[in-house]
């Protein structure tokens, strides 16, 4: 394992938008959530994709139909899917609150069957892996810590503890033991599979100090990790939706990154 010096992302030469048209995959609405694979049909690599704390948006569509172009079968989560109704960004008004009220019990069981899913058609006889992003690379690092069925993960600036950031509650309120039984740092003996986890230097519900851990942690476990601090880039440095945190040269050296680590990882 390894914890990078801050990187300054890729050179002003590639500023612009993270834009790829896919024109080889077919896509689909399913009841857990948006399939995109290559084209043809047959088995490709799976990767699980965990959305933002807004659920499974357009962004996340077009993030899975992105992957997919390049060899995967993607299926980005519907978290929400058991709700009574389905939820929209707009009705969540606090957003730390919103996660810390979440089942992380009930949010893996989601993911584990979008991974036995991929596992059992889409993704049959190859390996399959897991990426998210700020809430979803939270879990993207509880799943690769108790979810079956993992070769690797690139989880996005997931918030990690439980002392800081959006996961810390309140003073004179705390965290429900039954729905938050323990944070992404403290599961991060329990890691599976290789990861790649990528942060920015500036983000303000993630303390360096909490990336430090999570880069010891995943020390004690093996040698075939890393984590990345990227200077200049805050959170959600990824979402080109977002301008304001949206750093373009940073989120496309990132992209490539997790391309090449899922292409070596989950080859077969």
């Amino acid at each position: 394992m390894r914890l990078e010096a801050p990187r300054k992302g890729a050179s002003e030469r590639t500023r612009g938008m993270i834009r790829f048209v896919a024109t080889s995959t077919d896509s689909e609405e399913l009841e857990l959530g948006f399939l995109a694979r290559p084209r043809g049909g047959a088995p490709a690599p799976g990767i699980a994709m965990i959305p933002d704390v807004w659920g499974l948006s357009d962004h996340y569509r077009d993030l899975a139909r992105r992957l997919s172009a390049a060899g995967f079968a993607v299926l980005a989560i519907d978290l929400y899917r058991r709700e009574p109704r389905r939820l929209r960004g707009e009705q969540i008004s606090d957003p730390g609150r919103w996660i810390r009220g979440l089942s992380d019990p009930a949010i893996l069981a989601e993911v584990q069957a979008a991974v036995d899913h991929l596992a059992s058609g889409p993704a049959a006889g190859r390996k399959v892996g897991v990426t998210g992003f700020c809430m979803g690379g939270q879990y993207a690092v509880l799943a690769a810590a108790g979810c079956t069925g993992l070769s690797a993960a690139v989880p996005f600036y997931g918030m990690l503890s439980h002392e800081h950031g959006l996961l810390a509650p309140p003073a004179g309120e705390a965290l429900d033991p039954e729905h938050k039984p323990r944070s992404p740092l403290a599961a991060a003996a329990d890691v599976r599979c290789p990861m790649l986890a990528l942060f920015g230097c500036d983000d303000p519900f993630i303390p360096i100090d909490d990336v430090r851990a999570l880069a010891a942690e995943l020390a004690q476990v093996g040698s075939h990790h890393v984590v990345s601090l990227y200077a200049g880039a805050g959170h959600a440095f990824m979402n080109e939706t977002r301008p304001e945190m949206y750093r373009p040269a940073v989120a496309r050296e990132a992209w490539e990154r997790m391309l090449a680590w899922f292409g070596r990882e989950l080859a077969s």
